[in-house]
């Protein structure tokens, strides 16, 4: 029965920006595809080696991408802070905030 202690455990007042897993799955390959023509286009870009992927090929590695590095992130490290947090804004696939939480102290 340890507490673990949490960097946000220091804060006076932490703010959550929260959305639904599939949509910032969404999210993730959209940026994903629009960096593919714009940043990865850089020769001396590390992401250099998408620029020239198919949209299905962009897409798969994308997912790929999603699912072995960012939601392993969200689900170990991101997700368990939330209750933790003071404010908490909900966005929709809009990235409109559709939901204010504000934990009483």
């Amino acid at each position: 029965g340890k507490a673990v202690p949490y960097v946000s455990d220091f804060f006076d007042f932490s703010v959550y920006i929260d959305a639904e897993e599939p949509i910032l799955r969404e999210w993730y390959i959209e940026r994903f595809l629009t960096l593919r023509d714009t940043a990865f286009r850089d020769p001396r870009s590390y992401f250099n080696r998408y620029a020239k992927l198919s949209d299905k090929e962009a897409t798969d590695r994308a997912l790929e991408l999603w699912t072995t590095i960012n939601l392993v992130n969200l689900e170990e490290n991101i997700l368990p802070t939330r209750p933790r947090a003071t404010l908490i804004l909900k966005k929709g696939s809009d990235h409109i905030i559709e939901d204010v939480q504000l934990r009483r102290l």
